[in-house]
């Protein structure tokens, strides 16, 4: 178990964290055509995985926009934002917002296994039952090359190491 703050209250986080150099574990969870994806769908491609509590929240909002602009300039890179939000809301979020180079996947199914799996259960307080703030860069074959859990749920990840392990 690790432990994240929100406003600097202590949060519980329960599962694995993955560290750089494990292999990712495989996972399925929920598209916009509300279909389960998973690691599988993109083999040979890297990917970022964008892990939020919800687009619902300026922090995560800001976060996939900043990815979605960076997707455009990788290549072979699939950036999926991962997150509580069902797959209708977040479809319409990035309509909204006009982006096109992020997936958007639900934890709606398969959701408990993912949190677990990637050590982003929120175990304790006001979230409790949504993900953790995280980001996790896989390489072409799934093993990580970056990960980290934000210590501070209200902070934004740090854009420029994530990106750095694609370079």
């Amino acid at each position: 178990m690790s432990t994240v703050t929100l406003g600097g209250n202590p949060i519980d986080v329960a599962g694995k964290f993955p560290a750089p150099g494990s292999t990712a574990a495989e996972f399925g969870l929920v598209g916009a055509d509300l279909a389960n994806h998973g690691l599988a769908e993109f083999a040979g491609k890297r990917k970022v995985l964008n892990i939020v509590p919800s687009l619902d929240t300026p922090t995560c909002a800001v976060s996939t926009r900043k990815f979605n602009e960076s997707a455009s300039s990788l290549d072979n890179t699939v950036v999926l934002v991962i997150s509580a939000d069902l797959p209708f809301a977040a479809k319409r979020f990035c309509e909204v917002e006009g982006l096109k180079n992020v997936m958007t996947l639900s934890t709606m199914r398969g959701g408990e296994a993912f949190k677990q799996a990637y050590g982003v259960d929120i175990a304790s307080g006001p979230l409790a039952g949504v993900t953790a703030r995280a980001v996790v860069v896989l390489d072409a074959d799934n093993k990580v090359l970056h990960s980290e859990l934000v210590s501070e749920i209200k902070n934004e990840p740090n854009y420029e190491a994530a990106l750095a392990a694609l370079k």
